[in-house]
This record gives C-alpha cells, sequence and structure tokens, in this order.
C-alpha cells in the first residue's frame, strides 16, 4: 500500500442518520486524504452504506458535516447537489445501462464535455481498464468482470475527486474476483485517486486499503492500517475483525497476567484486577511435555507449510486453535504454553 498525501480530501465530522427508531450513524468521524484508500469494514447493518449515500448526496445526515477539499457538500442548512460533489459511485449491480453499448455507457457521465471530446475520454478510460476492444458491445454480452471494468471506466471517467465503491466485487466468482480486484487497485494507485470502499470481506480490506474504518451498530470502533488493527484492536470484537481469536479469562496483578495456559509478563501497564484475553493462532505455541498446559488434540488442518491444530483445554469452554510448524510431531495429547508479546488484553469496559 502507498503512502497518501497528507492533504485532507473527503471530511466526514461528526455524522448521525436516523430512520425513524434506527440509529443508523451515530457521530461518526473520519477523514481521507488525497490518494489514499480507505475500507469501511462490518457487517450488515453497521451503517457502511448508510455512510456511503450520505457522501454520494443521496441521503442527507441528521446531524454533522461533510466536506470535499474544505467545501462544505453535506449538512443542516444545506450542502450541494449530487451531480456537483465529485464523487463517483460504483454499485454492487454496476447498473449499467443494458440498452447502450459499453462506449455510451462510459460517456454518460460526460455530457458536460463536447461530442468528440467525451469519446476520446471514454476511450482512454476503457483502454486503461484493458477493454479497448469492447466499445460497441452491449452489456448483456459482458461477463461479470467485464461489466465489473465498465462500471469503473464509468465513475472515473468524469475524473472525481472521491470515488466510493459499494462492495462491488461481491457478485464475481472468487477467481474473478481477486484479479478485477487487483487490476481496480492498480487504476486506481495509478491515476492517484482518493476512494472509499465499504466491505464486509476482512480480507478484501487488508487487501485493497491504506486503512481499515471498522464499524457496528452504527458507531466507528477503530480507524488504522491492518496492522495496527490486527495488533493493537481497541476491543474484542476488533480483534476478531482481522482474525481467529479465542477469549479466556485473566487476572492482572504486580505486573504479571495469569491464565489457563500459564502467567506471563503483562503486554502493557494497566490496573490489577480481571481482564480479558484474545489469543490469536500465533500467540499460542506447543511446548516440551512437564513445562505447559495438557491439552488434547481435536483436529489437524493441513496448511501447506504448517499444520492448524484445534485443541481441547480442560476448564476453557472453546477449543484453542494455533499454528504448528511442518517440522513440529503433533501427537493427541500435547503441552501448550504463551508468546510474550503476543497477547492482547482488555479490561471489563473494552469488552464491546
Amino acid at each position: 500500500m502507498s503512502a497518501a498525501s497528507s492533504s485532507v480530501r473527503l471530511d466526514i465530522r461528526g455524522v448521525s442518520r436516523r430512520y425513524g427508531r434506527m440509529l443508523a450513524l451515530d457521530d461518526v468521524s473520519l477523514s481521507l486524504s488525497a490518494g489514499e484508500i480507505l475500507a469501511v469494514l462490518g457487517d450488515s447493518g453497521c451503517g457502511k452504506s448508510t455512510l456511503l449515500r450520505l457522501v454520494a448526496g443521496l441521503d442527507e445526515p441528521d446531524a454533522g458535516e461533510i466536506h470535499i477539499d474544505g467545501r462544505r457538500i453535506a449538512g443542516r442548512g444545506g450542502g450541494e447537489p449530487p451531480e456537483t460533489r465529485g464523487v463517483g459511485l460504483m454499485f454492487q449491480d454496476y447498473a449499467l445501462f443494458p440498452h447502450l453499448t459499453v462506449l455510451a455507457n462510459v460517456r454518460f457521465g460526460l455530457s458536460h464535455l463536447p461530442g468528440a471530446r467525451a469519446r476520446t475520454v471514454a476511450r482512454e478510460r476503457l483502454a486503461e481498464v484493458g477493454l479497448a476492444g469492447r466499445e460497441t458491445s452491449y452489456p448483456a454480452t459482458l461477463s461479470g468482470g467485464e461489466a465489473q471494468r465498465v462500471a469503473l471506466a464509468r465513475a472515473l471517467a468524469p475524473r472525481p475527486q472521491v470515488l466510493l465503491l459499494d462492495e462491488p466485487f461481491s457478485n464475481l466468482d472468487a477467481g474473478t474476483r481477486e484479479r478485477v480486484r487487483a487490476d481496480t487497485l492498480a487504476v486506481l494507485r495509478q491515476d492517484g485517486i482518493s476512494a472509499i470502499l465499504v466491505t464486509h470481506d476482512a480480507a478484501e480490506a487488508v487487501e485493497f486499503a491504506d486503512r481499515i474504518a471498522l464499524m457496528r451498530k452504527g458507531r466507528l470502533i477503530q480507524c488504522d492500517t491492518a496492522e495496527a488493527l490486527y495488533r493493537a484492536p481497541v476491543s474484542p470484537f476488533a480483534a476478531r475483525a482481522l482474525g481467529d481469536i479465542v477469549t479466556v479469562a485473566g487476572l492482572a496483578s504486580g505486573g504479571r497476567l495469569a491464565t489457563p495456559l500459564g502467567t506471563v509478563a503483562l503486554p502493557s501497564s494497566g490496573p490489577d484486577g480481571a481482564v480479558q484475553v484474545c489469543l490469536r493462532p500465533e500467540a499460542i505455541r506447543i511446548v516440551p511435555r512437564g513445562e505447559g498446559v495438557p491439552g488434547r488434540v481435536l483436529r489437524r488442518n493441513f496448511a501447506g507449510g504448517s499444520t492448524r491444530i484445534d485443541v481441547e483445554i480442560p476448564g476453557l469452554d472453546e477449543p484453542l486453535r494455533l499454528t504448528a510448524a511442518q517440522e513440529d510431531h503433533v501427537d493427541d495429547r500435547i503441552e501448550l504454553g504463551l508468546v510474550e508479546g503476543r497477547i492482547l488484553v482488555f479490561t471489563e469496559c473494552e469488552s464491546a
């Protein structure tokens, strides 16, 4: 991922949106730098698509403001209409016009340009996404990947200041999705486009974006790089967003942390007392007999250079999942210990 410019392109300030009794967005603040790609990650109903609609001008906030390059485009007292905001939008279903050719679909947003210039720009955009030879084709003759590329070319043709992508790859099969996603990212990077991708797929967010904004029930939980979200999540919910974890009870006292898998140094300072300990697979290791906590292997899954194993530990409600190196000898009975520096600890007030 590239480093984005420090200048703020999009600034979302304390935005809220309510539909009847449902609070879809609750005081959300985010910024997007010039050339930066941000992924908004969350489950259905978390508010991520509502946020996109507010930026695009398809809906208006009940509170807060939205600015693009210092211009207020939305907020109490009015804003700008969608067509003047400088925002491009790619829908999940691509929304191509079936009665128009590929070239005409891309030209659709270029009505402000003279005809010859509009055709030239549309052809340039189609060439950029690898569809120079499909100008006279109709949407019904395109594959899913080709339709997505046409939608991207159309969204980029007017040179938007911000491009919004509403789960644009979710309708593609796995192989096509990875290829088209990589090609789309390459185009955005090449042109220095500021973009927001809405997705429920954590792997997609990690691959695609410079930063990830994690949402839940209308609230922004955390916004950071993928590495920071993985290594320093603000809550167990945030920890689960980027990978498997097992949560166990722990007790912090005098800089030490007691857990069902042994006692280790606390990874960070904090008050003594009961805590929640979140363990990723790499936080647990197999140790020699007599040096750890005994467990029973429930299942093994070969993963190339390693093996994923699930282990039952007496007193724990759910199995522990860990990664064993290919050269490790894994019997049905093993002993486990913790890897210091890889343990996530949360107080009760951080448990959301």
